[in-house]
């Protein structure tokens, strides 16, 4: 009988050693790969942000570094927070050939996993939105709108990397977009409109050299042509 009731004594702790090693797993994971993205919304800058697609239940941490080639010296990609998910790298070699190389390598306690992103800043750069539109009758001018706007803040060293600007345009209640521009300056006399009718007007900015893809269009604004009183 004792026998007996020693071998029952171990079976039942082995079980439950057993389950509680099944439970630790269960509730901590390795990381897998990031998945990384990276835009600009300037020269000389890269914003770079990633994710993990799936949850690890631990503590998980970033690196993250970058070349400019495969070859090039390796740089810190700065993070704003420790264990953010977002760098920049601001130390931009302009008009280079050469791609940026960047690593995100995510870490904790069971693994690490690694994105290696290819990167051309003229491929990613995309502006913020112009800002502060204006739309104003022109007074004897029943047939035109006055646009005006200003550059995005966020774009810098606008006086070596200007903009060029887009103007879409429809009819408050009309399904028809039309579309002016593009145009260098950052006010715009819109011709050809109806007399009386209110039109929907948004803009959208782009590197002067055509590199990247337009902005996000601005906040729209309304505006109906001069009338006689």
């Amino acid at each position: 009988m004792a026998w007996t009731l020693v071998l029952i004594v171990v079976l039942s702790s082995g079980a439950a050693s057993h389950e509680g090693t099944t439970w630790l797993n269960e509730t901590g994971a390795p990381p897998e790969k990031p998945v990384v993205w990276c835009r600009s919304a300037t020269y000389p800058v890269i914003n770079c942000s990633w994710k993990l697609e799936k949850e690890t239940h631990l503590g998980t941490s970033f690196l993250s570094t970058y070349r400019v080639g495969a070859e090039g010296e390796a740089h810190e990609c700065v993070q704003q927070s420790s264990g953010g998910n977002s760098c920049s790298i601001t130390k931009i070699q302009m008009f280079s050939s050469d791609p940026y190389v960047l690593n995100v390598t995510a870490v904790n306690a069971l693994g690490s996993a690694t994105t290696l992103l290819f990167v051309f800043q003229d491929q990613i750069l995309k502006p913020d939105s112009p800002e502060a539109l204006k739309v104003s009758p022109i007074p004897g001018e029943p047939r035109k709108l006055l646009l005006e706007w200003r550059p995005p803040r966020s774009w810098l060293f606008l006086k070596y990397f200007p903009l060029k600007y887009l103007i879409r345009y429809s009819k408050e209640k009309g399904s028809a977009v039309h579309m002016a521009g593009p145009s260098e300056k950052t006010s715009f006399v819109l011709t050809g409109i109806r007399p009386r009718v209110r039109y929907r007007i948004q803009v959208a900015a782009k590197d002067f050299l055509d590199n990247g893809e337009y902005s996000d269009w601005s906040l729209a604004k309304f505006g109906t042509a001069w009338g006689p009183e």
